[in-house]
């Protein structure tokens, strides 16, 4: 199998994303990022990171003190790596490895943050590519939702949170994985392409060792009229002319 061709999509005049085929990225990237309310102090870990878009993405303002990029496929943190060369960022941690065993040195139990925008789809659920790379990144063929809990609930201090995003049809699912690993739900907002349009993605947070209460923010919209609307054009502020 012939090796991708990597293109580098800019995110600001001096950070830069390694694209491929294979490890690719879209607005819920973006979206999750923004609604993960990272902190210039906190430590964070990125679960799942592909081409490493939401830390890159973190670099763009105040990015916080240290973003473990974690990825089972060695592709993926290649592109990550590759990124990081082109661009100016501080703390980016790439590491390769199996989320569900973490690795040697972990930050366990001392992490302000963790992120992951997981695969969507459960094994034998819609179309499946033959791409290895991303059938990976679509379907739960190396971790599910709950491996992703579980890696969080080992990372993350008391009080920590952690932010994922996913389809509106898995959330009976994401909530569960979440209470059984010791992470209380506390934050929902559902994203709909159009005011009219049922809402296409959640994103959810979960704080580690909390009491029950969850707070369901206004609706995020993608579009407004002809164009995006004005809050994704803020989240997307990325120096491109058009998405």
């Amino acid at each position: 199998m012939s090796a991708p061709e990597y293109k580098f999509e800019k995110l600001t005049d001096t950070i830069y994303v390694c694209a491929s085929s294979d490890h690719r990225f879209g607005t819920d990237a973006f979206l999750l990022a923004d609604f993960s309310q990272y902190r210039q102090k906190d430590k964070v870990c990125d679960l799942g990171t592909g081409c490493g878009i939401i830390p890159l993405i973190m670099q763009k303002y105040r990015p916080p003190q240290v973003t473990y990029a974690v990825d089972i496929q060695e592709g993926a943190i290649e592109q990550l790596k590759l990124g990081i060369e082109h661009s100016q960022t501080t703390g980016i941690i790439p590491v390769c490895v199996d989320l569900k065993e973490l690795w040697e040195d972990a930050p366990r139990g001392m992490l302000d943050l963790v992120t992951c925008n997981p695969p969507y789809k459960v094994v034998g659920a819609g179309f499946e590519s033959a791409i290895d790379a991303q059938r990976i990144a679509r379907h739960e063929i190396m971790c599910t939702i709950d491996d992703v809990c579980a890696a969080a609930e080992k990372l993350l201090k008391f009080g920590g949170r952690l932010c994922v995003c996913n389809r509106p049809e898995r959330l009976s699912d994401v909530i569960f994985a979440m209470k059984s690993n010791n992470i209380e739900p506390k934050r929902i907002r559902f994203v709909s392409k159009n005011p009219d349009e049922a809402p296409w993605l959640f994103l959810i947070e979960g704080k580690k060792g909390s009491k029950p209460f969850m707070k369901v923010e206004p609706q995020l919209y993608i579009r407004s009229g002809e164009g995006f609307s004005e809050e994704l054009q803020k989240i997307y502020d990325t120096g491109k002319e058009s998405l």
